[in-house]
């Protein structure tokens, strides 16, 4: 087999050829090339049997293309960064075919699905299952239309059987549950409360004129006959995904053609190039492009050999050595991650309130209580609705002995916030295990003016913030908008409460404690190496500290923002949407100076500690893997365990949610020097993969008089638009239109 020999000058960058390459793995590419890569149409066979025929953009598959199976399972459409994404076929070696949108190889958006067994769906799908407004039709003629969520009806919707019974009302987990309405062929219908548990069914039977003689029917025949053939089907996996198959290219291999098509002109007046500190090279007119792979091997962090440069200069840097662009300079350092807080241990200040809150807690999470429905009662959010237990040292009859000091304990709007953590499907046994075991809580100081302490369960799922008594009022009074909001919005990023109580101490302090209990945004498996607080608001905006003194738990504020974060195209218009009723919920309410709080873990970052760009990770100089040899240079890149099983289990995919382990792309920005106050900066073009979470906080201060006053006075000093304390109608429109430029689609 011979190789062909092509002339030096055709490997400059920017060429294109038609070129034939079998690789040192037995796979073969034919197709355009180009910077030593796919670039352009091409196929790609894989030894084992697998194709791909389409678009290629630096070495990923990037547009219209055909990806096949040697089963024989093929999928026609279109592709992004190696994944399918956008509309396409997938049509199984049984012929189980989904036609309709993808992102990140899940079938969301809208889609219709034949399965092999001749079932037949059309309508919405999130995260790879049926999820939102729909219609299923069985092949034996019954069919359900209405709402579904995680591939199960659930909602209202009606099921229609072929013998023409049909069934209105509401469904939960694939089962009738709550108010509906069964109707027979023959007129006759049956009207209640539907529940699998019999001692919860009820109901009024109501006979058409045609039915005659003894009726003997029992609404739990609906579950046990009626729905027995009406299971959703399974369908086909999908064995390999192609993200999976894809290579990182440079790859060994021999060329056995290689035909030039195009050739890039080279100028012969072109400016002397110089590199960056960045890894850059200047053109000389004030104007940058991405130098050859052999530049950028020497410049990347992905280098081979330790470097023995300034900590300056191994940080990422967005400007030139002689700052000619005139942008302020900015660079980025990962810092170690640690655990934030103090643990709370015998002899803190704050011990014996700690253990008060742990008996309060298990006290009222382990109190019997009835079942309760989601449709509460007005009484249910009374104010005055509160229960006061006295803890003595002693114990008495509803209360254990304890080593702490004799206090009181308030529960306020108890049932309202049983449902919630029912609403928000948390488990009261490990709600109770979190706070109320064995490990002790960690006191975070906080990082506002508000004065209030945040505690930290330790486990990371609950965060207890201190409330002063006019935040509590503020939370009682907006709690049945707040609960109706929820429930309404599953989507929804303001804080989620669970909880809120009162500890007084006895004694002549008299002291009184109030605090909530929340969710923690940051409960997760990723290191978090960034976080903000967002506002919209620039006066003050800004953490007074040096870049070497910032890491992973300090957080940062509107002016040290130097990101824009691109989401894929379903979620970014899932994230406006929500942002719009959330801040119409908080404006209704008069809530204002909340803020958006922002975690960002980097994908990849060097052992030296900077995140890697996507340009420099595409470069195919370093090939980060898992299971890499930990005693080799320290600069190689590190891709976590759970990073990995987020890029090669699609499966991972399903735990993602609106503000939740959200994969996404942060694109560096840089603000010009003479715009101080600039809130987003000048986007670079330089990208980092990113996983990003995201919640609406602070949402218990009211535009109240204080509020008021502060805007007067600072209004004197300041320009009024530039502060925080403004009227929740200003302060909804300013959050709503800095936040989607901070957020916007990944195109």
């Amino acid at each position: 087999m011979s190789v062909a020999h092509v002339d030096d000058d055709l490997d400059a960058p920017g060429e294109v050829y038609y070129a034939e390459k079998l690789l040192n793995n037995g796979d073969i590419y034919t197709g355009k090339w180009s910077d030593n890569c796919p670039n352009g149409q091409g196929k790609y066979l894989w030894s084992d049997g697998c194709m791909y025929v389409g678009d290629w953009v630096k070495g990923k598959t990037m547009g219209k293309g055909k990806f096949s199976w040697p089963s024989g399972a093929t999928y026609e459409g279109k592709f992004k960064n190696g994944y399918m994404d956008g509309e396409g076929t997938y049509t199984g070696c049984s012929n189980d075919t989904y036609r309709g949108s993808w992102v990140i190889n899940m079938k969301h958006g809208k889609g219709t699905r034949d399965y092999v067994n001749g079932d037949h769906y059309e309508g919405e799908w999130r995260r790879g299952q049926p999820d939102g407004q729909g219609r299923y039709q069985w092949i034996n003629g019954n069919q359900y239309i209405g709402q579904w969520r995680n591939g199960k009806m659930n909602g209202n919707g009606t099921m229609i059987w072929a013998s023409g019974n049909r069934y209105d009302g509401s469904w939960e987990d694939g089962f009738p549950k709550g108010n509906g309405t069964f109707r027979w062929a023959d007129g006759s219908f049956y009207v209640g409360i539907w529940s699998k548990d019999s001692r919860e069914q009820s109901g009024t039977y109501y006979p058409s004129g045609s039915r005659t003689g003894t009726f003997d029917w029992d609404p739990q025949d609906v579950y046990s006959n009626d729905l027995l053939g009406c299971q959703i089907s399974p369908g086909e996996r999908i064995s390999a995904y192609p993200s999976q198959k894809m290579v990182t290219w440079p790859c060994e291999g021999e060329f056995l053609q290689k035909l030039p098509i195009a050739k890039t002109p080279k100028a012969n007046n072109a400016r002397p190039k110089r590199n960056s500190v960045d890894g850059r090279l200047s053109n000389g007119d004030g104007s940058y492009s991405w130098g050859s792979e052999t530049d950028a091997a020497s410049n990347s962090v992905y280098s081979e050999q330790p470097r023995e440069s300034s900590e300056e200069s191994r940080s990422i840097r967005t400007d030139d050595s002689d700052n000619s662009r005139g942008f302020q300079p900015h660079c980025i350092k990962i810092q170690p991650n640690k655990k934030p807080g103090t643990t709370i241990s015998k002899g803190h200040k704050n011990y014996d309130l700690m253990l008060n809150l742990q008996l309060g807690i298990r006290h009222s999470v382990g109190r019997p209580a009835p079942a309760t429905s989601l449709d509460l009662r007005a009484t249910a959010f009374d104010t005055k609705e509160k229960v006061w237990t006295k803890f003595p040292t002693e114990g008495s009859k509803h209360t254990p002995p304890h080593q702490s000091c004799e206090f009181k304990w308030k529960d306020y709007c108890p049932l309202v916030f049983r449902t919630l953590r029912k609403l928000f499907k948390v488990d009261p046994a490990d709600y109770m295990i979190s706070i109320c075991g064995n490990d002790a809580l960690r006191e975070l100081s906080s990082p506002g003016k508000s004065g209030s302490f945040f505690y930290l369960t330790n486990d990371d799922k609950y965060m207890i913030k201190t409330l002063k008594k006019a935040e509590v009022k503020v939370l009682l009074g907006m709690l049945p908008a707040y609960y109706n909001h929820v429930r309404a919005f599953e989507n929804t990023l303001v804080t989620k409460f669970f909880g809120l109580h009162c500890v007084k101490l006895t004694g002549p302090a008299q002291k009184k404690v109030r605090f909530v209990i929340m969710g923690n945004l940051f409960c997760t498996e990723y290191a978090i190496h960034r976080r903000f607080d967002l506002k919209g608001s620039s006066h003050g905006r800004v953490t007074e500290k040096s870049e070497s003194q910032i890491d992973s738990t300090t957080t940062l504020k509107d002016l040290d923002l130097n990101f824009i974060f691109r989401l894929q195209k379903v979620w970014f218009q899932e994230f406006c949407r929500q942002v719009d009723r959330d801040c119409d919920f908080l404006e209704q309410e008069r809530i204002m100076d909340y803020s958006l709080l922002v975690g960002v873990h980097f994908r990849e970052v060097s052992g030296s500690g900077e995140p890697v760009t996507t340009e420099t990770r595409n470069s195919g100089v370093r090939t980060p893997t898992a299971n890499a040899d930990q005693s080799g240079d320290v600069s190689t890149p590190r891709i976590s365990r759970a990073d990995m099983d987020l890029l090669f289990d699609p499966s991972g995919w399903a735990s993602i949610r609106l503000g939740i382990n959200m994969p996404a792309k942060a694109e560096l920005t840089v603000r010009r020097s003479d715009f101080e106050a600039q809130l987003v900066g000048e986007p670079t073009g330089q990208y980092y993969d990113v996983i990003v979470f995201f919640s609406i906080i602070d949402i218990l201060q009211n535009y109240d008089i204080s509020k008021k006053l502060e805007h007067a006075y600072k209004a004197f000093q300041y320009d009024p638009t530039s502060i925080s304390a403004v009227d929740p109608k200003q302060y909804s429109k300013r959050f709503r239109d800095f936040i989607l430029q901070v957020f916007a689609e990944d195109t």
